[in-house]
């Protein structure tokens, strides 16, 4: 998420457009929850502090010189709010009853995105550091994962980069520890039971010594990861990892100090442009999103209830295997056939006018993964204007049927998070329909194709496994990345088509530089390879498979190779 891209956003709410400030707050609670709630693990007080760093925000919008810088302002403000309540609030308060009703954070993020193995592992051994430690965690996971920069991160401490670096390293180090405890705990160990039969299972300072001491001596405990899996670096695990979701039924109350919206104005009044915008949100309605609901008094009330996720299927012998033919590939302006018959050309057309490329007659074609240390050819420049979407600056899809509509001029990421262990099986895959305009498949990043080996013996991907039964995709189909980017200069909407196979889609509104910076980030940064561009700059880029100018009742009818 760049601030950049927030720049007429910003400024608009600025000068008080109500629409332009609803937009700030869908579009950045996310990120403010995720911060909020891995630095306090889900306490009770993660909806408060969540609360005072959006109601900071929204009173001192007025006071932000530079849009641009935003994201660090807001992840600033948030840092300053956890650490306040910090002071506010004891040791043994802390640790009292209060807290344990919250939903832990690090099982929400297991949860909510159904992380397996290690990933899983990272995210509950976050239970054992310490306050100090999980706060730069909060920060760190969300830098990794792409959210944020090392900027932001330095910014939101109040150290150089430099010392920010040391910082983490450090940090770093005691996650270790506490992944290392997180699989002890999960191991059959005997000794280690005897150890651990007066703890209550609650995480502390106490137990997390005298675990680690007892992992070092044990040969069993100390092992370098589970059934001999090599242990995965951190940073490679979280490369690309979605936010949590904000839950639903989570309200933010734009209220100062628990007075209503309409005493803030009056006491507010002074202040100039904090007092315009809380005096639209005294309005009976400030806005409806995809996802949520700015309601009178200035609540924003998350009201989108998941469909009930399907049973999991039992896991099957299918296999990633490629087609034992795949297609050649074809030089970039070679057309690609219909799927319909095509009128026959007039005789008198001449050479020049079968060469000439047309929008819409190129598509992936199946292809073979790069090697890991090649890096990706220059990125195109191309106008970037903005993207609109109708779910805000995130949208979550994990559901058949659930849909997006993109409108503008710029770069679209899709981040792919396949689910194996819950459904394997075939994949249908996502449809572009009503396309109007056009619409490039530009690169391919996150540091990984869904494909790659993750476990030593070469057999599990993220397509899946021989215990959990593999996602397999219909033939021809280009296999995707964990970070897919497209360039949209007109309408569409992209439309999830889960059935058989388990997946989820999170689609938002990205750019140049961000895309440049994720292909770009190589083997010597921990990622498995470097990203893919396929944008030359023309009409012959590529555009998606599956998308259409139609508006089928059916989106999973979109053919493999439709003409656009």
């Amino acid at each position: 998420m760049d601030g950049r891209q927030w720049r007429s956003t910003i400024a608009d709410a600025q000068a008080g457009d109500r629409r332009a400030l609803d937009e700030l707050v869908e579009g950045w609670l996310p990120l403010v929850y995720n911060i909020v709630g891995r630095a306090l693990n889900g306490h009770a007080d993660v909806d408060d502090v969540v609360q005072e760093t959006m109601l900071r925000a929204v009173d001192n919008l007025g006071a932000l010189r530079d849009p641009d810088s935003f994201r660090s302002w807001l992840v600033a403000i948030a840092m300053r709010q956890i650490r306040e309540r910090a002071r506010r609030r004891t040791t043994d308060r802390l640790a009292d009853g209060d807290g344990h009703d919250a939903a832990d954070f690090a099982e929400l993020t297991v949860l909510r995105l159904q992380l397996e193995g290690q990933r899983r592992e990272v995210a509950e051994a976050v239970r054992w550091l310490d306050d100090e430690d999980r706060q730069l965690l909060s920060l760190w996971w969300l830098e990794v994962a792409g959210e944020l920069s090392r900027r932001d991160l330095a910014a939101a401490v109040g150290i150089s980069r430099q010392h920010a670096a040391v910082r983490v390293q450090r940090m770093k180090a005691r996650l270790e520890t506490a992944r290392g405890i997180v699989r002890a705990l999960d191991s059959s160990c005997a000794d280690l039971s005897q150890v651990t039969a007066r703890w209550t299972g609650q995480p502390d300072s106490v137990w997390r010594k005298r675990i680690a001491r007892h992992i070092r001596g044990c040969d069993r405990c100390d092992g370098h990861g589970r059934r001999g899996e090599a242990v995965v670096p951190a940073e490679r695990l979280l490369v690309g990892l979605a936010l949590v979701p904000v839950p639903v039924g989570f309200t933010l109350s734009l209220a100062f100090g628990g007075k209503t919206a309409v005493t803030a104005t009056a006491a507010t009044a002074s202040v100039g442009w904090s007092a315009k915008v809380l005096g639209v949100l005294t309005k009976p309605a400030v806005a409806v999103t995809a996802s949520a609901t700015i309601v009178a008094g200035g609540a924003y009330v998350v009201t989108k209830t998941p469909e009930q996720r399907p049973p999991r299927a039992a896991p099957t012998a299918l296999s990633t295997a490629r087609p034992q033919a795949p297609a050649p590939r074809r030089s970039p302006s070679a057309p690609v056939p219909s799927s319909s018959p095509s009128p026959t050309p007039s005789p008198s057309a001449s050479p020049k006018k079968k060469r000439e490329a047309t929008y819409g007659t190129v598509v992936d074609a199946v292809d073979r993964a790069p090697d890991p240390g090649t890096p990706p050819r220059a990125l195109p420049r191309r106008p970037e204007t903005g993207i609109e979407s109708t779910a805000g600056a995130r949208a979550v899809m994990n559901h058949r049927g659930e849909s997006v509509t993109l409108k503008g001029e710029g770069y679209i990421l899709v981040r792919w998070q396949l689910a194996p262990q819950y459904r394997p099986g075939a994949l249908v895959m996502p449809a572009w329909t009503g396309l109007k305009g056009r619409l490039f498949h530009v690169a391919s990043g996150g540091g990984r194709r869904m494909d790659d080996p993750v476990s030593p013996d070469g057999r599990t991907s993220g397509m899946g496994g021989p215990d959990i039964g593999y996602i397999v995709l219909p033939d021809g189909t280009q296999q995707m990345w964990q970070n897919e980017y497209f360039y949209l200069d007109g309408t569409v909407t992209l439309v999830q088509n889960e059935r058989g196979a388990d997946y989820n889609l999170s689609v938002f509104p990205s750019s140049r530089t961000a895309v440049e910076e994720d292909v770009n980030r190589g083997p010597d940064q921990d990622a498995l390879r470097y990203g893919l561009v396929r944008d030359n700059g023309t009409d012959t880029t590529p555009v998606p498979q599956y998308v259409t100018r139609e508006t089928p009742e059916d989106a999973a009818t979109v053919a493999q190779r439709s003409e656009v």
